[in-house]
């Protein structure tokens, strides 16, 4: 059967961690404190996380995003995705910063990848800079040129907005969409940062990135499947490109939910602000059957959140951060 949780929502989506390290140190999600990665024994081998796939598979989930961390830093996540593939997934995508994407684009595609996310926070090189606290400008927007130029074409690009800091962008980013022909997203930021800056305050609301597009380009509504996380538009004028807009934090769309994400080391959770998880590890690592773990998983989706609580007034944040939780 199916995988529902009590609610009726039918779980189709699945966001796999590779790994928590990253070669980024963005500021809306890594500390810029000494690496704290967690034991390479405490995380899922590849094996195990083919395992976990496979029994998701079973259990009728047809999309696997891959994320972190960063994956692409973590050797053999090519020929994962080749595994998924083989599996029988009809969908695979990746989330990425994209500074190693270039060189890694024709063997992604090769391996099965269907669909990219890069993550661009800004378009100015010395501000990417202090966002990310790197200098990989260029490797990344060379990601960018590399994937549009390929079958990953229409590259989807995530920009998370922060007052005071990117938000005096957005016109920009809608100009490389129309320019490059790519989709471009614009994510609210998510109280899910290791230095706990987050506050309302510094939240741009997806309602304000389309009423500024919109006084420049006009910008029609695009169908959208209800469980999607992005509200999209294309360019009244024609144009190509897109414009994505997503909204957890001042429009959540927690009602159509069909994502489960399984962490770097091994943790179902059942919402991206889940105060707890549950650990997968016991049933690889001592022997239990894919029926086993399956029962589990089953149990544990069907007490799925109704939704995050992030606009409630007794909302507490994960412990986990987002590095540690997977995009």
């Amino acid at each position: 059967m199916p995988l529902h949780d009590k609610f009726g929502r039918r779980i189709t989506d699945v966001r796999v961690s590779v790994t928590d390290r990253c070669n980024f140190r963005c500021v809306y999600c890594r500390s810029a404190d000494p690496e704290n990665y967690r034991p390479e024994d405490e995380l899922l081998s590849w094996d195990e996380l083919v395992g976990v796939a496979r029994v998701l598979h079973g259990l009728g989930l047809e999309k696997v995003r891959v994320t972190g961390g960063e994956p692409m830093v973590r050797p053999g996540v090519i020929e994962f995705i080749s595994r998924l593939r083989d599996l029988g997934f009809h969908d695979l995508s990746m989330t990425t910063n994209g500074q190693l994407l270039a060189e890694s684009c024709d063997r992604l595609i090769r391996a099965g990848l269907h669909r990219i996310n890069i993550s661009l926070d800004s378009l100015d090189a010395e501000k990417f800079e202090r966002v990310t606290r790197t200098r990989k400008f260029q490797s990344v927007m060379d990601g960018i040129h590399a994937a549009q130029a390929s079958s990953l074409r229409p590259v989807k690009v995530n920009a998370v907005l922060v007052r005071g800091l990117n938000d005096d962008e957005v016109e920009a980013f809608a100009e490389l969409a129309r320019s490059a022909g790519i989709t471009m997203r614009f994510i609210e930021f998510m109280p899910l940062d290791a230095d706990r800056h987050w506050s309302r305050a510094v939240v741009v609301p997806a309602a304000e990135v389309r009423s500024r597009i919109h006084a420049r380009w006009p910008l029609v509504q695009v169908p959208h499947a209800p469980s999607e996380t992005a509200r999209k538009y294309r360019f009244a004028d024609g144009a190509p490109g897109e414009i994505g807009l997503i909204a957890p934090v001042t429009e959540p769309f927690c009602g159509h939910c069909s994502r489960i994400r399984i962490t770097a080391d091994g943790k179902l959770r059942t919402c991206l602000f889940s105060l707890q998880d549950h650990d997968l590890r016991p049933f690889l690592r001592n022997g239990a059957s894919d029926l086993d773990l399956a029962d589990f998983i089953k149990e544990k989706v069907l007490e799925k959140e109704h939704g995050h609580r992030i606009n409630e007034p007794d909302f507490v944040p994960p412990s986990r951060t987002m590095v540690f939780i997977g995009g």
